[in-house]
């Protein structure tokens, strides 16, 4: 099971101080808290993808790229990609790109975002919202597989004898979450190509997650990618944690009471009681994030919210450490052992370079404009 952080990099205001950091400051910090990660021994950083303030990670490809230079270890991966308003071509390539780089430490999760208006920002309809999601996966799908696309939809232009450079790792295209919070054709979708489906766990009870990773799975099963308990499900969450629990309510409830995503809104203590937020000590952490098991099964990925509300870095670096040395060893054991043989491990490329039969050269070669073919023994 992989453990790790995701971030949403928002730029807010510390309540404890009225100090609001620069953007500079920020992309800094996601920066150090992703060594950090690597550092105390988790295994994953996802960036979220945003195109407005008060975010700062409008590039992730840039972001993950200048991360893989520094890490040996930590796979990289988004917390948004968006598919409905980035061009699969796109996609295709610079993750195809950052894939080579990072040695094949990078996944990606597909989503549609939190902010209307960046669909007319990139020429799109959000009333298209879905139907742009299946389209561009679909051609994103074939980029990644097929050498040649022959490709026309509805949402962009057509392709002609196209070509996606560089091609695929090893000849595997990199591993695929489709991440939702409410919409059961996303977890459709994700079923269809027999992807992982990532529940972001934070906002809703428990009841909605298990219902939405249920429909996942049954139909995982009926796609015919194996039986349902062996389907690909990823978690969000978000914890707070000291030592002493009282601490750690008393020193989160300001972040929270003035959080971007879910201030000004029911109280903590309503929020704890009634969504897998968890504020307190790191056995309190333990006890709940083992229970997520009793709802949703067997599942490969957590990733916990770590840096949101305007927490000082210092402030989650100390967090981290809790995560990495007290929190993440238990979960590893205890995980692992109640998974079930038949159940699959979180993917990895060395895993699925594996089940390919093996790496292969996936270089494609141009065509000789005067004889029309390849050079000998090459792909086209």
């Amino acid at each position: 099971m992989q453990f790790g952080v995701f971030t949403v990099g928002d730029v807010t205001v510390d309540p404890t101080t009225g100090r609001e950091p620069t953007e500079h400051e920020r992309i800094k910090a996601m920066v150090a808290i992703a060594l950090k990660a690597e550092e105390v021994g988790l295994d994953v950083f996802a960036t979220g993808e945003h195109h407005n303030p008060p975010f700062v990670p409008s590039s992730p490809t840039t972001m993950l790229g200048y991360i893989a230079a520094r890490t040996e270890r930590l796979l990289l991966s988004t917390a948004t990609t968006l598919i409905t308003t980035n061009d699969p071509v796109k996609i295709a390539e610079d993750y195809a790109m950052l894939q080579h780089l990072s040695g094949g430490r990078v996944d990606l999760m597909m989503g549609r975002g939190n902010t209307g208006p960046v669909y007319p920002w990139f020429g799109k309809d959000i009333r298209a919202g879905i139907p742009l999601a299946i389209e561009n996966y679909d051609l994103l799908h074939r980029l990644w597989r097929e050498d040649v696309v022959d490709w026309k939809g509805k949402y962009r232009t057509p392709l002609q004898s196209f070509t996606s450079t560089p091609r695929p790792l090893d000849g595997v295209p990199p591993f695929v979450w489709h991440g939702s919070i409410r919409s059961p054709e996303i977890a459709e979708q994700a079923a269809y190509y027999g992807d992982g489906f990532f529940a972001n766990h934070i906002f809703w009870p428990k009841e909605h997650t298990q219902r939405m990773i249920a429909l996942y799975r049954q139909r995982y099963a009926h796609y015919g990618h194996g039986s349902a308990d062996q389907a690909i499900v990823g978690l969000g969450g978000q914890v707070f944690m000291r030592r002493n629990s009282q601490d750690a309510v008393r020193e989160f409830r300001p972040y929270f009471d003035n959080a971007p995503v879910y201030g000004h809104g029911p109280s903590l203590e309503e929020f704890t009681r009634e969504t897998p937020l968890t504020v307190g000590s790191p056995q309190q952490v333990i006890d709940r994030t083992l229970c997520f098991r009793e709802y949703v099964g067997d599942y490969q990925r957590q990733l916990f919210l770590m840096d949101h509300a305007g927490l000082p870095l210092k402030t989650v670096l100390e967090q981290l450490d809790l995560l990495g040395e007290e929190v993440v060893p238990v979960l590893r054991k205890e995980f692992a052992a109640l998974r079930p043989a038949h159940v699959p491990e979180a993917p990895t490329h060395a895993a699925m370079v594996a089940a390919a039969g093996g790496a292969k050269d996936s270089t494609v070669h141009a065509v000789d404009d005067v004889t029309g073919k390849a050079p000998e023994g090459a792909t086209r």
